[in-house]
């Protein structure tokens, strides 16, 4: 049974899979990808969370964190980062277990928009978003890595 588990963003485990991310976006990257490991406290409640995955061996394979950024036309709004599986794990519905996850957290704190970013090439992380109600949006930083936006009101 998968486990999720909230840790700090550098907690051993949180620094070795953002560590396997930022490898593998290096390595499919067109250009340079620019990787920027998280700060512990962008990650800590009320600013945001860290979750872990942990496989049903008790092995941590995937992460991912919100963060709050400045408030948007909605009002407050928070940030989906570092979404990553192991890609061994990949099709078994994590990803989008994670992703509910996070947005679960993201309404506890009566948020009322999620936002991410992300590149094109990033394909089945786009069609993850868009089946959990996530669609393209203006974009709301400036990112050098990322070529779409993606944003879901989470309350009218």
């Amino acid at each position: 049974m998968v486990d999720l588990r909230v840790l700090p963003a550098d907690d051993p485990a949180s620094r070795t899979l953002l560590a396997d991310y930022f490898e593998m976006r290096g390595a499919t990257f067109p250009g340079q990808y620019r990787p920027v490991f998280p700060e512990r406290a962008t990650f800590e409640p009320p600013a945001g969370v860290f979750v872990v995955v942990f496989d049903d061996e008790g092995e941590p394979v995937g992460c991912g964190g919100i963060r709050r950024i400045a408030d948007g036309p909605a009002g407050t709004r928070y940030e989906v980062k570092h979404l990553y599986l192991a890609p061994s794990t990949r099709g078994r519905g994590w990803g989008r277990l994670l992703l509910d996850d996070l947005e679960r957290r993201a309404r506890e704190w009566d948020a009322a928009e999620l936002v991410l970013d992300t590149h094109h090439t990033l394909e089945a992380a786009g069609g993850l978003y868009a089946a959990s109600g996530f669609g393209e949006i203006e974009p709301y930083n400036d990112n050098p890595n990322a070529t779409r936006w993606y944003g879901k009101r989470l309350r009218p």
